[in-house]
């Protein structure tokens, strides 16, 4: 898992050529989520024995790396890279790596997420404009989006009966929970029905769904700049016995590029 994660590492690093990198963690199971709703992810199978150990290892790895590990019990690194980016967007081009599209929500005008796809080096960049033009959404809009078709990998259920075709049109003509709530004499009668039943757990599921942007994180850019410690790198391939990875470390160039890049959810 480890030499995975390093190869995926590197190849977003060459191809995005950040300024300042910071990967962030969950911390376990337990958080703010779990305590509002405990089905929360209930549904995730156990990691398997052999890589449980592994995820303190990478760490290890990426600090070696020079690069800042940041996570927070109680959250999950979802409300991390949220913060940290609402943080560094003031001043700085911000790019959130990922695997998770719930993390479109976080786009803005200096955010953008890139969603990795399956393979090295196939990437999809999403900013507010392509947001808009693929999938017909605001940021604000994916956590409603959300809140009435539910998520099934997180086992939170959404409106009962609303899937993803029905909420997209309801928030294309509403364009919030809220408007669509206002205007629910004049939905079908089906639809409203399902929606008045499932009034609560439409609100907690759009909860559950909302990344945190006000965690109380905190990695100054200073702590951050991509500057790849050759020496212990190496040191730490060498004891991992990762010699076919080495040409990795020679292949970073000195030259910074200008833009940040937040890394989370390799796994």
């Amino acid at each position: 898992a480890v030499y995975g994660f390093l190869q995926y590492f590197f190849d977003a690093v060459s191809t995005f050529e950040p300024s300042h990198v910071v990967c962030c963690w969950d911390m376990g199971k337990g958080t703010f989520r779990t305590e509002k709703y405990d089905g929360y992810k209930s549904n995730r199978i156990e990691a398997p024995l052999e890589l449980i150990p592994q995820f303190d290892l990478v760490k290890d790895v990426v600090a070696e790396l020079g690069v800042p590990n940041i996570g927070l019990a109680g959250y999950e690194a979802d409300d991390c890279i949220g913060t940290l980016a609402s943080l560094y967007s003031d001043n700085s081009e911000v790019y959130i790596l990922t695997g998770d599209h719930d993390m479109l929500q976080l786009i803005d005008e200096n955010v953008k997420v890139v969603i990795m796809k399956k393979g090295r080096s196939n990437y999809k960049v999403y900013d507010l404009a392509e947001l808009l033009e693929e999938k017909g959404l605001t940021p604000r809009q994916v956590i409603d989006l959300k809140g009435f078709m539910g998520d099934t990998s997180d086992n939170y259920p959404g409106v009962k009966g609303i899937g993803e075709k029905t909420a997209l049109k309801l928030l294309t003509e509403y364009g919030t929970v809220e408007g669509v709530i206002e205007n629910l004499h004049l939905l079908p009668k089906g639809v409203r029905t399902k929606i008045e039943a499932d009034l609560d757990m439409l609100h907690l599921s759009r909860e559950l769904a909302e990344i945190r942007c006000d965690v109380p994180v905190v990695c100054e850019l200073t702590e951050a700049l991509w500057q790849l410690q050759r020496e212990t790198a190496a040191r730490k391939f060498q004891e991992l016995e990762f010699g076919s990875l080495m040409h990795l470390i020679a292949e970073v160039q000195d030259e910074r590029g200008i833009v940040q890049i937040e890394l989370g959810d390799l796994g």
